[in-house]
């Protein structure tokens, strides 16, 4: 692999997920995202509230990410070789944090409305 371009990491994303999985993954973010964009349009501002629900959600969002991803490629954590896994690790924690943290916002803010702050 001389270089790294986008339909390369596309291509290993489907050899590690299943091309099925991958796009199902790749569409519920679409849609999350989507969804995260109307309630922030819709309410204005951001609830502080709910906010505080949603961080307090990101460590298990972290720790569910490293684990999907490690039983996806059949890994463990003593699989780990060098500071490049550790890095890659991390970032894989990072991005499930956030991505809980948004959904966790997302739907409290589409269930309850946006009448939620005192």
């Amino acid at each position: 692999m001389e270089q790294l371009t986008f339909e390369t990491m596309i291509a290993v994303f489907e050899e590690i997920f299943g091309r099925g999985l991958f796009w199902t993954m790749v569409a519920a973010a679409a849609v999350v995202t989507l969804a995260y964009l109307y309630v922030l349009f819709r309410d204005r501002a951001m609830s502080m509230r709910k906010f505080l629900m949603a961080q307090l959600s990101m460590p298990i969002g972290a720790v569910a990410a490293v684990v999907f991803v490690q039983a996806m490629t059949h890994s463990h954590l003593r699989d780990i070789g060098g500071p490049v896994d550790v890095i890659v690790l991390l970032g894989v924690a990072a991005m499930g944090a956030i991505g809980i943290a948004i959904l966790v916002y997302t739907a409290q803010s589409l269930i309850r409305g946006k009448t939620d702050d005192v």
